[in-house]
């Protein structure tokens, strides 16, 4: 059985210099999702824009799909976000033929209605550019210098792109679902359940490998073979050769090294960057065995998190505010653990 508890993921910068408080109330860790397109005023398909506080995105979803009489299936959303957290994001609910009913009604401490219109598509899982983040970290302890510091170098150069602990749920539950699942390809799951799991197993990998990279000094540089994805973009190219103009674009951040997101398929990377992922995951042959057993297919994720228009002010002495946006699929906390040491 896999510890969650024993893994150690290094630090690309190094120890926190400080240490602090982070999610103390709700309003301290507020998201706001940046959506690709707005709703176009008609069609089938209402689009809700809530705020919303100490709930899951599928408590919410579960909630509209009640008001509105559907089956939870017909409503969607881009993205999950945070629980304890005041988060904006938008759903959309199909209601072909209906009017909408009162959203504002589903007002509560928890949920507030911000906005609704129609739309011609339903809401696309991953359809969103990003999320904003203003984060209040309380309680600091440390060298306030040391931090300021840390803050530039992440501005400049980014910071370790993690898969984030709530990937593997509560105390790792989702791995330990997987682990049930790999043993058992037959395992009664629901489509939820499982998509987890396998999720969380390949976050698992993807991170092991990038703590390996961080290890040998080459995870926010290339190495021979690597696949080098564009920024924003899913697109990658494999490195050949490392020239003056590939490292010139690698300092931009105009191209990122990658990692694994382990499945089915030909692996794209060679010579040095397979070795180092070969050497890495050797250690989990149960995992990747059944991944590729399940049919979810490889793909490349990048190695290296850009933290978009960070800024940063104290508030009092102990009280650091932080402002910051992130590409869809990245983690705030990836972010934090490169600067305060949350432990209590």
């Amino acid at each position: 059985m896999f510890d969650l508890a024993t893994v150690s993921l290094a630090f690309a910068h190094g120890v926190p210099p400080v240490q602090g408080t982070i999610r103390a109330t709700a309003e301290d860790f507020q998201v706001r999702e940046i959506p690709l397109l707005e709703p176009d005023g008609a069609g089938e398909h209402a689009w809700v824009h809530v705020q919303k506080r100490n709930a899951t995105t599928i408590t919410v979803a579960e909630q509209l799909a009640r008001h509105a009489d559907v089956h939870p299936r017909n409503v969607s959303f881009a993205g999950l976000k945070d629980r304890n957290a005041v988060t904006e994001q938008w759903f959309s609910v199909h209601l072909p033929g209906r009017d909408d009913p009162d959203w504002q009604a589903l007002a509560s401490d928890e949920l507030v209605v911000l906005r609704h219109a129609r739309h011609s598509r339903k809401l696309q899982r991953g359809a969103l550019r990003g999320n904003d983040f203003r984060i209040v970290v309380r309680n600091m302890a440390g060298d306030r210098d040391a931090c300021e510091a840390r803050l530039a170098v992440m501005a400049a150069a980014g910071v370790p792109n993690y898969f984030g602990e709530q990937r593997f749920g509560r105390n790792g539950s989702n791995l330990r679902t997987a682990e049930r699942l790999f043993a058992n390809p037959r395992l009664r799951l629901s489509r939820n359940q499982r998509s987890m799991a396998l999720s969380s197993a390949r976050s698992l990998l993807f991170n092991r490998v990038l703590s390996g990279r961080i290890d040998a000094g080459c995870w926010d540089t290339p190495v021979a073979g690597d696949a080098m994805q564009l920024a924003g973009s899913h697109s990658f190219f494999i490195a050949e050769t490392i020239d003056d103009e590939l490292l010139q674009r690698v300092r931009m951040l105009d191209v990122h090294p990658t990692g694994p997101l382990c499945g089915r398929g030909n692996v794209p990377v060679t010579a040095a960057c397979l070795a180092i992922e070969e050497s890495v995951l050797a250690g989990f042959q149960d995992m990747t065995r059944g991944l590729d057993a399940a049919g979810v297919r490889n793909d490349r994720r990048s190695l290296r998190l850009p933290v978009g228009s960070l800024a940063w002010q104290w508030l009092t002495g102990s009280e650091l505010e932080l402002n910051f946006s992130l590409p869809a699929g990245s983690y705030a906390t990836s972010v934090l653990r490169e600067l305060v040491d949350t432990r209590t």
